[in-house]
């Protein structure tokens, strides 16, 4: 299994727009107390404890698998064991795209199950681009799983 090292990043991805807001920079912002301690955690049985945590966690895989690629492979491998088996990829490559923001727009929870809304903020080949989604996640044997996304224009609790 791929090792994570946390040491190696300051600021975490999916808190990266606060800082270009002006925002101050609180605790959490910095990756070891945001996304970096579930992506150990889930290593040591534990898990992030809410969707949008593990929202954030899955947003930051992305763009540290992309931007730190010594550490591609451990948060690919992070990303698939986060995934449903029910609609998880038979694989993932890490791609050219980078990440630069994540805004968690708004969070639902009912039971074992949550919706997150968000607008995550990439570049292809230079040219700056968004991805407003809603993503459905699954609670099983105490770890939050993603299903899938949509388009944000559907109710997915109903």
């Amino acid at each position: 299994m791929p090792k994570f090292e946390a040491g190696k990043i300051a600021l975490c991805p999916c808190r990266a727009r606060e800082l270009g807001s002006g925002k101050r920079v609180a605790a959490a912002q910095h990756y070891n107390a945001c996304c970096g301690r579930w992506h150990e955690g889930y290593l040591k049985g534990l898990p992030a404890p809410t969707p949008e945590a593990l929202m954030r966690s899955r947003y930051s895989a992305f763009a540290l698998a992309q931007t730190y690629n010594a550490q591609g492979q451990a948060m690919l491998h992070y990303l698939q064991a986060t995934w449903h088996p029910s609609s998880r990829p038979a694989d993932l490559q890490i791609s050219s795209t980078q990440w630069t923001g994540l805004d968690v727009l708004r969070v639902q929870c009912q039971d074992a199950r949550g919706v997150v809304e968000f607008r995550a903020w990439f570049k292809v080949n230079g040219k700056a681009q968004s991805l407003h989604e809603r993503s459905r996640f699954t609670q099983e044997n105490g770890c939050w799983l993603y299903i899938d996304g949509k388009p944000d224009n559907a109710s997915l609790l109903a």
